[in-house]
């Protein structure tokens, strides 16, 4: 189960998990670029399927959870990629961190911890517990170690992933279920272009600041996370890893001065 995986990262790190051998459920909202993923990993000789569900309804979840286990068998591997930043709580040179609206926040913490993670924890977890095996792969955020400026309400919301994986590993590890994290660095996509990109396709200040801030000096590719993934999704490579933070972040975490 990939949800979020009709986005950039969430739908590169479902073709490789596709390409690893797994039978792939792409879960999300957008069935037009899920069906457009699906085609990719069927080409390329994988199984996928596209199910329509929204990660912050329960009910919507557990419709796609009957849909997934009915079509490929009960999922032993998910992954939380569902997320972004509201740009109605990114403070701005004309909005103010005190002037930020409640519902604003909350949709934010709905959007990335309890759409991102809790429900979907809590509809797939206690089926892997039951059956004694499973890997949860949360999505987390460089912002969660270290707040960023302007994106209070993201990074506080990451900062809550860390922490409810943490949760999470530590109380299904003697159920044998792993939970743990990937941190991306700098990935550009949908949520964050208009950050790190003017209209004409140059680069921000912001922009700027982070590569300065990155000893690798460079973005990453949405290709570069596969890797992680496919290392923590996997029993074999990864059966004594769990509550970890995988960071790929080409350095930014490490970079002081």
């Amino acid at each position: 189960m990939v949800i979020g995986g009709t986005g950039v990262l969430g739908g590169a790190l479902a073709e490789g998990l596709a390409a690893a051998g797994a039978g792939v459920a792409i879960v999300g909202r957008n069935t037009e670029r899920g069906e457009a993923r699906v085609q990719v990993i069927r080409s390329a000789g994988g199984s996928g399927h596209f199910v329509s569900a929204d990660a912050m309804d329960r009910t919507s979840l557990q419709v796609a959870h009957e849909t997934v286990a009915r079509v490929l068998g009960e999922p032993t591997i998910l992954i939380n990629a569902a997320g972004g930043n509201d740009p109605k709580v990114t403070v701005t040179a004309e909005r103010a961190f005190e002037t930020l609206a409640l519902e604003d926040w909350r949709a934010n913490f709905d959007l990335n911890l309890v759409g991102g993670v809790l429900l979907p924890c809590q509809e797939f977890g206690p089926g892997m517990c039951a059956r004694g095996r499973g890997s949860i792969i949360n999505i987390a955020s460089v912002s969660a170690h270290l707040p960023l400026s302007r994106v209070v309400a993201y990074s506080a919301s990451k900062a809550a992933v860390l922490s409810l994986s943490a949760f999470l590993a530590r109380e299904w590890a003697p159920k044998r279920v792993r939970v743990n994290t990937i941190t991306p660095g700098f990935f550009p996509a949908e949520q964050n272009r208009k950050l790190l990109f003017n209209d004409d396709g140059s680069p921000t200040a912001r922009t700027n600041s982070i590569l300065g801030h990155t000893p690798m000096g460079r973005f990453g590719t949405s290709e570069e996370l596969i890797g992680a993934c496919v290392f923590l999704a996997s029993e074999k490579a990864s059966s004594f890893v769990t509550g970890s933070d995988l960071r790929v972040d080409g350095g930014f975490l490490s970079q002081t001065i």
